[in-house]
């Protein structure tokens, strides 16, 4: 399967989502199905909070992140950034809120769409967070960036554990992911200088194998490690009438895989 130049999904998902530029080289190629394509379909629905948390406890993730994290705990087939600063060189640098409430007994994920207006990531759907200021930490950066950009009140979410540092694939950030909760849906709004929409899915929605693909890129200084053809992975989800791509989508792959794939 190829790709188009363009720059943007063509891919055999006929509905229509909002454009965004993705950088998707000319000798793209189709990937694998996801990790949790032979879990019983029963099992990728009735995704509970208590489940959520007892994956990430099963793992060690449950719980403050851990002091003196950084690029050697990036997990899976990440991106290894050779240019003037390599990975092995970067250190945590930005924060997001990964916020789950529960609904119906589904738990369901928090995702804003970046403004157009802004000078990187624009129009990308992504978790609310930012960059770290000094002298802060990720999950107080994570709780500060998401009450800018949507106003989530800081007191009604419990941090509850985290999932590993992503490489951004554009810019080369590497980015702390906070695992929160709230006791109910919470009341957002969204910033208009920052966020153009405010939206939330079901954990069992990004389960689902039609909203799921995998691909494998080749962009000069970036690879995964063993790869024979230096290639590297990236992951999509359409859901809610947007794709989910990048950092964000690599998040949420890992997050899914803890709770449907990881044995408990």
């Amino acid at each position: 399967m190829a790709g188009s130049p363009e720059g943007h999904i063509v891919t055999g998902m006929p509905r229509p989502v909002p454009p965004q530029v993705i950088p998707r080289p000319a000798d793209w190629r189709i990937g694998e199905e996801a990790p949790w394509a032979n879990t019983p379909p029963g099992d990728r629905c009735g995704i509970t909070l208590a489940r959520v948390l007892q994956a990430l406890a099963a793992q060690g993730q449950r719980g403050p992140v851990p002091e003196g994290i950084g690029p050697e705990h990036v997990l899976g087939p990440s991106i290894f950034v050779n240019e003037s600063t390599p990975l092995a060189n970067r250190v945590v640098n930005a924060a997001v809120l990964a916020v789950l409430f529960e609904e119906e007994g589904e738990a369901r994920l928090i995702f804003t769409r970046r403004s157009t207006t802004l000078r990187s990531h624009r129009g990308e759907v992504s978790f609310p967070g930012g960059r770290i200021d000094p002298g802060e930490d990720p999950p107080t950066a994570a709780l500060r960036e998401a009450y800018e950009e949507i106003a989530l009140d800081p007191s009604r979410v419990t941090p509850e554990g985290w999932i590993h540092p992503v490489v951004t694939v554009v810019t080369g950030s590497l980015i702390m992911p906070i695992v929160a909760t709230t006791a109910s849906r919470p009341h957002v709004v969204a910033s208009p200088a920052e966020v153009e929409r405010v939206f939330d899915v079901a954990l069992r929605d990004l389960a689902d194998l039609e909203n799921f693909h995998e691909e494998h890129w080749r962009i000069a200084g970036r690879t995964t490690p063993g790869t024979i053809d230096d290639s590297f992975t990236v992951w999509f989800f359409e859901v809610e009438g947007e794709m989910i791509w990048g950092a964000t989508a690599r998040m949420i792959h890992e997050l899914l895989s803890l709770v449907l794939v990881t044995p408990r």
